[in-house]
């Protein structure tokens, strides 16, 4: 049994309540898992026996640097050319089944906890040649050069095989942490998508007010959110959207652990032009 919430589409009953949860507002945006149907998914060119949900965009008023879908994709599903973009970087990270990613010729089987760094120079290709059905979270952000600073390369990873740490974990004794896939101090990647880790009744203690623009998907568990003025309760499968400077704060005061995939963008100065 996977670790980690993974919709499976569908349609409400004619006879049950609306969510009543989805929330749009100016400083963030609030999407249940209860709305992740079969009606509003999407599909893409060069995509075979695929579907998606796009959680996030580039639009006014809603996310500024990055995109992150939600991709399910059958037996014999998958695709030769992934992404129309050519300056575009990718992350990818596994819900449930399996998948092959092709990067530059060599192919790496992802699994449940699966993650991919793909970087805006490589050449890459994605397959599920399995008898299930595979679903990951798929970011994508336009990577930011900087003269005298390499592009990242591609890697290959697993959640399970690094240890959570990081500041958090120094001074709230591993109660509240993070699983960190790349080096912070590496100036060459110009986002980070970090796994956030908390013990039942961690917190965030105080109102975090900062630059970096973030899309949060609950993995696991359930809490209470501060979003700008509002506390909202968030379960597995949840999406968050919080922009530049939204004050956000977190009680996981659920039962069990309370765990969340973390875009952000770093290590860029912010752009004067918009």
């Amino acid at each position: 049994m996977t670790d980690y919430f993974t919709p499976k589409g569908g349609l409400p009953s004619q006879n049950i309540m609306h969510t009543g949860r989805a929330i749009f507002k100016e400083a963030y945006v609030f999407i249940p898992k209860g709305v992740i149907t079969d009606i509003v998914s999407s599909r893409f060119p060069n995509w075979l026996n695929t579907r998606a949900w796009v959680l996030a965009k580039p639009m006014s008023g809603f996310a500024q640097t990055f995109s992150q879908y939600i991709m399910e994709v059958s037996p014999k599903g998958g695709s030769v050319e992934p992404d129309p973009e050519p300056n575009a970087e990718s992350i990818l990270f596994v819900t449930d089944g399996e998948l092959d990613l092709e990067l530059n010729g060599v192919t790496h089987k992802m699994s449940e906890g699966g993650y991919a760094y793909v970087s805006s120079e490589s050449k890459w290709k994605i397959f599920n040649k399995y008898k299930k059905t595979v679903s990951f979270h798929w970011i994508r952000k336009y990577y930011e050069r900087v003269d005298g600073i390499d592009v990242p390369g591609s890697f290959v990873t697993n959640e399970k095989e690094i240890l959570p740490g990081g500041l958090t974990s120094d001074q709230t004794d591993g109660i509240w942490s993070t699983t960190q896939f790349v080096d912070p101090n590496d100036l060459s990647h110009d986002c980070h998508v970090n796994i956030v880790n908390f013990e039942p009744g961690g917190v965030i203690p105080f109102e975090e007010t900062h630059v970096m623009e973030h899309g949060l998907y609950v993995l696991e568990g359930k809490a209470v959110y501060r979003l700008n003025e509002d506390w909202i309760e968030v379960e597995a499968g949840d999406f968050m959207w919080l922009r530049s400077f939204c004050p956000q704060a977190c009680y996981a005061g659920g039962p069990g652990r309370f765990r969340y995939l973390l875009y952000k963008d770093v290590n860029r100065h912010p752009q004067l032009k918009l």
